[in-house]
């Protein structure tokens, strides 16, 4: 009986940590879920994998195309656009991390469910 918790708490700790950076990614799957798979972790995991993965493809992408555009016209209130990107993806982020803390298998909005299909060996 003891065992089951413990699997529980480490699948929850290791859906917790996750969600903070890369390296925190790297922490909860190598040092927390590789050797104790559990359903938990394996789902946030593959979420917060994607997350990052959208996360520094759109901030390097939006941030050399505004930059390229208030170079070209001057404008710096593109910015603000760049702004809303990673609001977003910071409300994402945030129900992603509630689900986790939850204990629960909740999708993040957008990617949730994609990530699911893209890294199901994890």
């Amino acid at each position: 009986m003891e065992n089951n918790i413990t699997t529980t708490d480490s699948g929850k700790t290791a859906a917790i940590i996750s969600y903070f950076s890369l390296i925190g990614w790297l922490i909860a799957y190598f040092a927390l879920h590789k050797d104790k798979k559990t359903e938990l972790g394996s789902y946030q995991l593959r979420q917060t994998l994607l997350f990052s993965i959208v996360s520094i493809i759109l901030g390097w992408g939006f941030s050399f195309v505004i930059g390229i555009l208030i170079i070209t016209t001057g404008i710096l209130a593109l910015t603000y656009l760049l702004y809303v990107v990673y609001l977003a993806l910071f409300v994402i982020w945030i129900i992603g991390l509630i689900g986790a803390v939850k204990g629960l298998k909740t999708p993040m909005p957008i990617i949730g469910e994609k990530a699911q299909t893209m890294f199901s060996s994890i």
